[in-house]
């Protein structure tokens, strides 16, 4: 688990720094190449986290209604629901970053 959240600290760094150099890039009038490269990079890592993270948490999410159905059939229409919107809300945040991770992209 340590090792885990090294490695997403490290990440976050690294996407943190590259959304750094595409906002100052901004400024510029004209733009060095090794920018739009830093920008393109940042945008596809911010994608790639955010499609492993969302396809991570719906299928923790997915296993875990899926069980509880399994226990317990009755409830099924009480669990179906908020795990349809939880889905839902996660994918949001995924398509969420696809929109900035374009914007990024488009901007240069």
């Amino acid at each position: 688990m340590k090792k885990i959240l090294t490695v997403m600290v490290l990440l976050g760094v690294f996407v943190s720094l590259s959304f750094s150099v595409a906002m100052a890039a901004e400024e510029a009038k004209g733009l060095d190449p090794a920018v739009k490269q830093m920008v393109a990079l940042a945008a596809g890592f911010g994608i790639a986290i955010a499609a492993f993270g969302g396809a991570l948490g719906q299928g923790k999410g997915l296993a875990a209604a899926l069980e509880g159905i399994a226990r317990n059939p009755g409830a099924q229409g009480k669990i179906m629901t908020p795990m349809i919107i939880g889905m839902a809300l996660i994918e949001s945040l995924v398509i969420y970053s696809l929109v900035v991770s374009l914007l990024l992209f488009f901007k240069l």
